[in-house]
């Protein structure tokens, strides 16, 4: 019974695409969820800049909403008084993408001109996230 539950699940997993963390090429898509602030997104950086040491190739996407897009906004500064211009900078010349939702914007009321321009906007970060997973294949980590 285990073993056919257990192929049943891979099958699924097989056919919604839910199994698949990578293009067909073999390359590894990832999507870093950022939903909690600045030590969070400090964490996550450094979690991405070791993937991309351990695996140059890899597909990255950072989705930040709520809290998550401080460290997107022009002059954010991590908890330690640094900047986090250079690293965003440093991992998008990597192909690391950057995207902030929309709708956490208008409710904060922020302006879009106050976005790093490495960032791209997107409607809603939540839809992003799952349409990154389900439609395109990527794993999914929040740091």
């Amino acid at each position: 019974m285990r073993h056919f539950l257990a192929s049943t699940f891979a099958a699924l997993f097989t056919v919604f695409g839910l199994g698949t963390a990578h293009a067909a090429d073999g390359q590894v898509k990832v999507v870093y969820h950022m939903v909690e602030g600045v030590d969070q997104a400090s964490r996550g950086l450094a979690n991405i800049r070791n993937h991309l040491a351990a695996d140059p190739t890899a597909k990255i996407v950072v989705v930040a909403h709520g809290r998550g897009i401080d460290f997107l906004l022009n002059d954010a500064k991590d908890s330690a008084g640094q900047s986090f211009e250079a690293r965003i900078a440093a991992l998008a010349n990597q192909g690391v993408d950057f995207r902030v939702c929309r709708n956490t914007l208008e409710v904060r009321k922020i302006d879009e001109s106050k976005v790093v321009q490495e960032a791209k906007i997107v409607l809603s970060g939540v839809a992003e996230v799952a349409r990154l997973q389900f439609k395109d294949g990527y794993a999914y980590l929040r740091p």
